[in-house]
């Protein structure tokens, strides 16, 4: 099933939305796009169709300063109240199904942002497909700090090239938070892209991505 409709961002207007729900899927992930992609770049269809192949429905949306073709990103204020906002538009939209919430890179970290200001307390965990810890060649964790403000379980799916996110800086930070679990994708960098030399393909690291993310929804549901 697919429905694509506009749910209201307040004080930022519309914005529009995509929810797939494959046969059979008991669990619903209300997924984010990145900072410079809207919900149907090729990069977030291809992932929507991996966790729906491993039967995981999602609710795709945009940021309002996506919706409106701006390049900025939104400012933190109006990214937390997107999520919420897309949260509650998923919910009522499919309430038969168990809720999570995540997203890739700025989408992922606006949802925890979200969970740490206690906005999006209905959803039973939060899965980020690269979260961004730092800016590129910047290594810090200063974007973790709250990070142990959020209340729900969490799920890094993290590539081992990603120039955003330094394994040297992130492990310590899933170290002193239980509530993180981290998973290395072989080979692969912040969009999940790997070389030809990996052996592998993208394809077959969103399926490894999408069968982790599944697991972690089998666990935490309800």
């Amino acid at each position: 099933m697919t429905k694509q409709k506009k749910f209201d961002v307040p004080g930022s207007g519309k914005v529009s939305s995509l929810l797939e729900i494959p046969a059979g899927a008991t669990q619903l992930l209300v997924l984010a796009h990145g900072a410079g992609a809207g919900m149907e770049h090729p990069g977030m269809t291809a992932l929507a169709e991996a966790l729906h192949a491993s039967g995981v429905a999602t609710f795709r949306y945009q940021f309002p300063y996506m919706e409106k073709g701006s390049k900025r990103p939104d400012n933190p204020k109006v990214a937390v109240a997107t999520v919420a906002a897309a949260v509650r538009a998923a919910v009522k939209s499919a309430p038969e199904l168990e809720v999570f919430a995540g997203g890739r890179s700025f989408g992922g970290r606006m949802t925890t942002t979200a969970s740490s200001l206690g906005e999006i307390e209905m959803v039973l965990g939060i899965v980020c497909f690269g979260f961004p810890l730092h800016p590129a060649k910047q290594p810090d964790n200063k974007r973790a700090a709250h990070l142990e403000k959020v209340g729900h379980p969490m799920l890094f799916l993290q590539g081992t090239r990603d120039d955003l996110s330094s394994p040297v800086k992130l492990k310590p930070v899933v170290k002193k938070n239980e509530r993180i679990a981290l998973h290395w994708l072989e080979g692969a960098d912040h969009s999940y892209h790997v070389l030809k030399s990996s052996g592998r393909t993208d394809a077959e690291v969103l399926a490894e991505a999408a069968r982790v993310t599944k697991d972690f929804c089998d666990l935490h549901g309800k």
